[in-house]
């Protein structure tokens, strides 16, 4: 069996997304060892692990991470360019000394892509958020714009992408350093770093926009996490709704107590998961505002299964978990890619957008709404959750990985349709 090595930032949702896959990935065998410290790694497997020997700086980056205000849309190029540096740095030695088969390869550590490519190490890439490959006439997959195909549309799209480019200048310098350093081909940009023999995204075509150019080798597989079974139609004495803003914004009260006090006004009993992020005196103040639970971690699948609506920040994980059992959502989103997540639920009739800054009223009107307008949300849930449930998820993933490392060939989609009709 082979060795893998797995790529990945540190972020809490990226690293869950790859251990899910990584546990598909040694049920046939193989062994996985994450370039991250040991900690942040939570699998109990003998085959899965973190990396002891990290280099400092290695840590340093991976530790500005943890930082809020690293995490921001501003500052974010110089976190990410931290990492990409340190990474370049010393990943061609840690990859030799672990005398790995191949790499699995975040899409947001173009790192992994560089040394890899750099040393004949095959390697496929992850989009465990939403994908970064570019298309002409699509919003970059950080943006919050509707989909659009007048000429209007097509010029939001271009001055924006120009706009974040210009905003990324830190990230790119590091990534056109190491190309040049490690003598390949020019790259400076995430999307031009991805894996030529398969490239695996959560999600599926009828959630994203309408997508002309992806790769014949682009595979969109629903979710890496098991999927829920499906519920028994809804037949709750009052309305449900489950909360939570994720483990990086769980800590913003202000919102969650905001969220308790739409509900409240709307008539529904709501769960809020905060990940540990309030306080003891917090959790009685949500209490206080009409939560009916507050858990800093809850069975989400279960949860879900029984709810009438989700109140989320758009975190990709989140909302393709309700989708999968046809749960709408009123999404907020907050930073990252959840802007254009929101956007995706709202082009496609699955939920409501509301501003993580509006009042309760506001929010309490829009859950009433979403409340009176439930079966018209079910054909379009149903339809998604299909091609979630369909496309295969991490054994599907695990497969595709398989053939692309063992064998050092492209996997295209082309011949892989037999998996489950598609």
């Amino acid at each position: 069996m082979s060795h893998y090595a797995i790529i990945v930032p540190p972020l809490f949702s990226h690293i869950r997304a790859m251990e899910a896959l990584a546990l598909h990935l040694s049920g046939k065998g193989h062994r996985l060892t994450f370039i991250l410290h040991p900690s942040l790694v939570t699998c109990d497997n003998p085959r899965i692990g973190g990396c002891p020997s990290l280099p400092d700086s290695v840590q340093r980056a991976q530790q500005r991470f943890r930082s809020p205000a690293a995490r921001t849309f501003f500052c974010i190029a110089g976190t990410l360019a931290a990492h990409t540096d340190a990474l370049c740095h010393a990943l061609p030695g840690i990859l030799k000394r672990l005398q790995v088969d191949g790499a699995i390869v975040d899409q947001m550590e173009p790192a992994g892509g560089l040394v890899s490519e750099f040393l004949g190490l095959p390697f496929v890439s992850v989009a465990c958020a939403l994908p970064v490959n570019r298309e002409p006439d699509l919003p970059l997959p950080v943006m919050p714009f509707r989909y659009g195909e007048d000429n209007t549309a097509r010029r939001l799209y271009a001055g924006s992408e120009q706009v974040y480019d210009r905003l990324m200048q830190a990230h790119y310098r590091v990534i056109d350093a190491y190309s040049r350093r490690f003598g390949l081909p020019r790259k400076q940009r995430l999307d031009e770093c991805l894996s030529p023999l398969a490239q695996i995204a959560q999600g599926c075509a009828t959630f994203d926009f309408p997508r002309r150019e992806l790769p014949d080798n682009f595979h969109y597989i629903g979710t890496f996490q098991p999927l829920p079974e499906l519920p028994a139609r809804r037949r709750n004495d009052a309305p449900q709704a489950f909360a939570t803003l994720g483990t990086l914004q769980g800590h913003q009260y202000s919102l969650l107590r905001t969220l308790a006090r739409a509900c409240h006004l709307a008539g529904v009993n709501v769960t809020i998961a905060h990940c540990d992020g309030l306080s003891p005196a917090q959790v009685d103040g949500l209490y206080r505002n009409g939560a009916a639970q507050v858990e800093s971690f809850v069975p989400q699948h279960e949860v879900l299964r029984q709810a009438d609506m989700t109140l989320c920040h758009a975190g990709l994980n989140t909302v393709l978990e309700a989708i999968s059992v046809r749960c709408p959502s009123i999404v907020m989103p907050v930073a990252f890619d959840q802007p254009a997540v929101a956007a995706r639920v709202v082009y496609h009739g699955l939920g409501r957008k509301v501003s993580r800054l509006a009042s309760a009223s506001t929010i309490a009107s829009q859950i009433t709404a979403l409340l009176n307008e439930g079966s018209d949300y079910h054909q379009r849930l149903a339809q998604v959750s299909q091609a979630i449930r369909q496309a295969g998820g991490a054994a599907r993933a695990a497969n595709l990985i398989e053939q692309a490392l063992d064998t050092g060939r492209p996997v295209n989609a082309g011949a892989t349709r037999a998996w489950n009709g598609i």
